[in-house]
């Protein structure tokens, strides 16, 4: 059984860290090219504000298969306090079953709780399918910048995709 999203604890990192070294791989999804330790990962872990920008796991019969992550756009800086860049994660063996939407869909739900109005995903366009998942969601794309990274020796676009919560109007 899939439970709904919970917060997550630091006990869950190292499958926070095992989903997220397995997305490096693919070459698409992160801006790491190399995997990363938990001991890497504990200040970004505790980065995150709880009752504000949390850190979401989903758990299948007790082991995590996902996780979401709101962080802030720009930290401590008060006109960027309503908005959050988000960022999810699915464990290889769940991918291409939908889940993504019906994770995604709980995630934006709950938004509002924390403080969003407005959320912003930032995906490489060479990755489809987080494209794909995102503007189906009712994310638009409010930007692109061309070859801002290299991974591995390999210029890649920056794709900008928003989402405004409230006033969905104007998005």
């Amino acid at each position: 059984m899939i439970k709904p999203l919970r917060d997550a604890l630091i006990d869950d990192l190292p499958e926070i860290v095992k989903i997220y070294n397995s997305a490096i791989a693919d070459g698409i999804s992160t801006e790491d090219s190399h995997e990363v330790s938990v001991d890497e990962k504990v200040a970004w872990f505790s980065s995150h504000d709880m009752p504000t920008r949390p850190l979401l796991v989903k758990e299948y019969h007790g082991k995590i298969i996902a996780w979401i992550s709101f962080q802030p756009f720009y930290p401590n800086v008060f006109a960027y306090k309503d908005t959050a860049r988000i960022h999810i994660y699915i464990e290889k063996n769940f991918q291409g079953k939908k889940l993504g939407q019906q994770f995604l869909c709980e995630a934006l739900e709950k938004a509002s709780l924390y403080g969003i109005e407005t959320l912003l995903a930032f995906i490489f366009a060479d990755n489809q399918a987080s494209l794909k998942l995102f503007k189906k969601m009712g994310f638009k794309e409010w930007g692109n910048l061309s070859c801002v990274a290299k991974i591995e020796g390999v210029e890649k676009d920056l794709v900008l995709l928003g989402l405004k919560l409230k006033n969905n109007e104007n998005n």
